[in-house]
């Protein structure tokens, strides 16, 4: 079996067997398709000739591409799998991958906006309308009061909606679903623009309720290089000045929860979190907020004279 044929198999595998969601697959697909472009692999090489070292010079490479460490560990993860897969069908005698290790990475902080931030972006569209007034206003609206991923807002359906707006439910990573809650600026925001996008697409009026929350200019879904577009055009030199990438609202809107004292097992459920250690990323930010307003506020904090 070549590597390209092991490729395939195991993309169908993790998609139609597996359940993977269609985002995961692309991202595994991404993965195997810079392994099969070294040098030293190639599409058409016979799986079972690889070595230890071929994975190991693999490695090498993408750090010589000045690649980051956590892209690199998600390349390991990945042909990791796909050895694995081969093993466990029988298409190695022995796994190559088992003796590659991970490489260390530095524990960033999630990049967060401060509530003055979040209000000057979320009204940016009202004062500023670059592109579609309601729609971007929604958006902004949508992503922070749900802590939605990207993914997530840009697969939003009307049907996914309870009645007025106050809930819906998404599917997360791992196909799994979970429900996420809109405060009332969100939900003005999307009555606003959905009114108005009626008017503006009157073949897309909701006759469907599985109509995508979020369209183009065209009326077609809004994909997710359209959100980022969006985003860059009101954080940037025309906006707030500032570059704001979606996860960033997802990220504020955790460490919101948490400084005013939300249980950490439920921002976890809120964000569809698999792993506590994941949300308590959350809890290292609002201690450090939280020292720093002290040292700030504090008669005898920081290094006042």
């Amino acid at each position: 079996m070549t590597i390209k044929e092991a490729c395939e198999e195991f993309l169908l595998y993790l998609g139609s067997v597996k359940g993977m969601s269609q985002n995961t697959v692309t991202a595994y697909k991404n993965d195997l398709g810079q392994l099969c472009l070294m040098q030293n692999i190639g599409l058409e090489r016979q799986i079972e000739t690889v070595t230890t070292e071929d994975l190991r010079l693999c490695v090498g490479n993408m750090s010589l591409m000045h690649r980051k460490n956590t892209s690199i560990n998600r390349f390991i993860s990945s042909f990791r799998s796909l050895f694995a897969y081969c093993w466990k069908f029988g298409y190695l005698k022995t796994n190559p991958a088992l003796e590659i290790k991970t490489v260390k990475t530095s524990k960033n902080l999630p990049n967060f906006l401060t509530g003055a931030e979040v209000d000057k972006i979320c009204s940016e569209p009202d004062k500023n309308p670059l592109l579609w007034k309601s729609r971007d206003k929604a958006l902004f609206e949508v992503m922070y009061s749900s802590g939605c991923r990207l993914s997530e807002v840009v697969g939003l359906k009307i049907s996914d909606f309870s009645y007025g707006f106050s809930s819906a439910v998404v599917k997360g990573k791992g196909n799994k679903d979970r429900i996420v809650y809109f405060e009332k600026d969100a939900q003005n925001a999307i009555k606003t623009y959905l009114a108005e996008r009626n008017s503006r697409f009157t073949d897309l009026k909701i006759k469907n309720p599985k109509d995508f929350l979020f369209v183009n200019q065209n009326g077609k879904p809004l994909g997710r290089g359209g959100v980022g577009f969006i985003l860059s055009k009101y954080s940037g030199a025309e906006g707030t000045n500032r570059h704001v990438n979606p996860h960033a609202f997802r990220h504020t809107f955790a460490t919101a929860l948490i400084t005013q004292g939300a249980d950490v097992r439920l921002v976890q459920e809120m964000l569809g979190h698999s792993s506590i250690s994941t949300t308590q990323r959350y809890t290292h930010v609002s201690t450090d907020k939280m020292i720093a307003m002290y040292n700030k506020a504090h008669p005898h904090g920081g290094n006042k004279q």
